[in-house]
């Protein structure tokens, strides 16, 4: 399949930005920036011939320079939270920006893998785009030069793909994941409330306030964590329990029950008024889900209205704190030792 390219604008940096638009088939189509290897719009067919954009977003790089809700990102080097900003390797502390509540969010807010150049080298014969990075050694706080890439490839049953590989010179720290925001009736259509969900998923992580993790995964079963079998968002998500109100909704790590390295199906999302059903598949072992509760009002793709809950993200991931707690799997990797994950959101 034909892959296009067109300028998306100039950075503050003077750096041209390009989107790329990968299509398949069905007519199925990827818009992503080399801004942030950021995914900007997903176009799905419908049956009288229009197209609807299932991803939050904007029209204009500007916007994306700011970007304080992260729409469509790629994060890194580490996604989600750090308790303490800091954590020790080989006796060796290193400290990063203490960015939400003494703690650090996605790496940095002002130059994370999201608000950098990265190089773009499309694959027509696979309808993929691979898009690279060289953060260097100490950036945002992290040890050793690493060589990252992130490929989206467009699929021909309706999906796509992200894989990510790295490799760094150095011990270090990576947990990469997606933001992207998505609505299954289209990126303006309000609320998520109404869509249901089912996550693969007998345990979560427990939270202190601050959205760190205790250490502790405890079971869903009778607590609206509970996404075994398909409910609705909404149906829970106000309910008067601490881990809810704490981060005012779902914003938590739920413990796969998938096999670790392998990719597997780790969650379903239905939007029955749309018609529409995405599945979640990844090799990772936790998934985040946020359900939008802090998306601040704004202006997005079209002049769309954008506000509290108008879209969720499930983002695939190492869990929260995992540096910083022995008893989850750690997001750790030796110099030369290669990082490699896969996630797929599948539409139907």
């Amino acid at each position: 399949m034909m892959i296009t390219k067109k300028e998306f604008g100039v950075t503050k940096n003077g750096a041209q930005a390009h989107l790329y638009t990968l299509t398949n088939e069905n007519g199925m189509e990827a818009v992503i920036t080399d801004y942030g290897a950021i995914l900007v719009s997903l176009l799905l067919p419908e049956a009288d011939g229009s197209k609807t954009d299932v991803v939050l977003g904007y029209d204009r790089l500007e916007d994306y320079e700011e970007n304080g809700c992260f729409f469509g990102a790629v994060i890194g080097r580490s996604a989600n939270r750090i308790g303490g900003a800091a954590f020790t390797l080989d006796k060796e502390t290193y400290s990063l920006a203490a960015n939400e509540n003494g703690n650090n969010l996605h790496t940095d807010f002002d130059h994370g893998f999201h608000k950098v150049m990265w190089q773009a080298e499309p694959d027509e014969a696979a309808n993929a785009l691979k898009l690279s990075y060289v953060s260097p050694d100490g950036e945002n706080g992290f040890p050793g030069t690493l060589q990252m890439s992130v490929t989206y490839t467009l699929l021909p049953d309706n999906g796509i793909q992200i894989t990510y590989d790295g490799v760094s010179d150095k011990k270090t720290l990576i947990n990469v994941t997606n933001h992207t925001y998505f609505n299954l009736a289209g990126h303006d259509a309000g609320s998520i409330e109404d869509e249901k969900m089912t996550i693969n998923a007998s345990g979560f992580a427990e939270i202190l306030p601050g959205a760190i993790p205790t250490g502790k995964i405890l079971p869903v079963e009778g607590t609206p964590m509970d996404f075994r079998t398909a409910k609705r968002i909404g149906d829970e998500i106000d309910a008067d329990w601490d881990q809810l109100t704490m981060v005012q909704g779902y914003d938590h790590n739920w413990a796969l029950d998938t096999e670790f390295g392998k990719v597997e199906k780790i969650a379903q999302v239905e939007d029955e008024k749309a018609g529409r059903i995405m599945d979640v598949y990844t090799d990772l072992p936790g998934v985040q889900f946020y359900a939008g509760n802090c998306i601040t009002p704004q202006t997005g793709k079209g002049g769309a209205a954008y506000g509290k809950r108008h879209a969720l993200c499930l983002e695939t991931q190492y869990f929260p704190n995992s540096i910083n707690t022995p008893e989850f799997r750690q997001p750790v990797f030796d110099a030369g030792q290669p990082y490699h994950t896969t996630t797929v959101y599948k539409f139907r």
